[in-house]
C-alpha cells in the first residue's frame, strides 16, 4: 500500500482554512476547504473524506490541486456544457424574423407562435428545437410573449375611423 498524500502547502492552517470555509459562498468549496483542514489537524483521510461528502480518491485529487495551486485550485470550474444550436448571426436573424411578424400568405399564420417558429428554424437551419427551447431564445432575445391584437390583412382602416365618429359611446 502506497503512503498517504501530504499536503506540502505551509500557506494556511488548519485554522485559516476553516476561516476562509466560513467565507466561501461555493458549497462545493466549502467542503474542500475543511477536508484539507481536517487533514492538517491530522484525521485520518477516510475519515475527512466521509464526514466532507466525497471518496478518499477525490480528497487526493483535492490535495494535489492545493499543493499545485493552492486555494484557488479549490474553486469549482464551470463546465462548458452543450455547445448552442444557434449561433450569434443565427439568433440575431431570429430575432429579425420574430419582429418583422409573418407574411400572411406565404407563411400561413397572422402572428409568430412557438410551433410556428419552430418549423421556421429548421426550414432556414435543419435544427430541431423543442417549443420551451424556442420560448428560452425568444426571452434571451429580449422578447417577451405579449403580442399585438392580431389585425385582418384586409382591413379598411379609414371604415374603422368613420365607424369610430359615429358610434356612441
Amino acid at each position: 500500500m502506497g503512503r498517504a498524500v501530504q499536503i506540502v502547502r505551509d500557506d494556511d492552517t488548519a485554522a485559516g482554512l476553516r476561516a476562509l470555509a466560513g467565507s466561501c459562498r461555493d458549497g462545493a468549496q466549502v467542503r474542500r476547504l475543511l477536508a484539507l483542514a481536517m487533514v492538517l489537524e491530522g484525521h485520518p483521510r477516510r475519515l475527512a473524506a466521509e464526514q466532507n461528502g466525497m471518496d478518499r480518491q477525490s480528497l487526493r485529487d483535492w490535495v494535489h490541486r492545493y499543493n499545485s495551486d493552492g486555494v484557488a485550485g479549490l474553486v469549482s470550474r464551470p463546465h462548458p456544457g452543450r455547445p448552442a444550436k444557434l449561433d450569434a448571426t443565427e439568433m440575431a436573424a431570429l430575432k429579425a424574423l420574430v419582429l418583422a411578424g409573418p407574411d400572411g400568405e406565404q407563411d400561413q399564420v397572422t402572428r409568430w407562435r412557438c410551433v410556428d417558429l419552430q418549423q421556421q428554424i429548421f426550414s432556414l437551419y435543419q435544427v430541431t428545437a423543442h417549443e420551451n427551447t424556442v420560448s428560452r431564445w425568444l426571452r434571451q432575445l429580449g422578447l417577451t410573449r405579449l403580442q399585438p391584437r392580431p389585425f385582418h390583412p384586409k382591413t379598411d382602416e379609414q371604415a374603422q375611423e368613420d365607424f369610430k365618429k359615429t358610434s356612441a359611446t
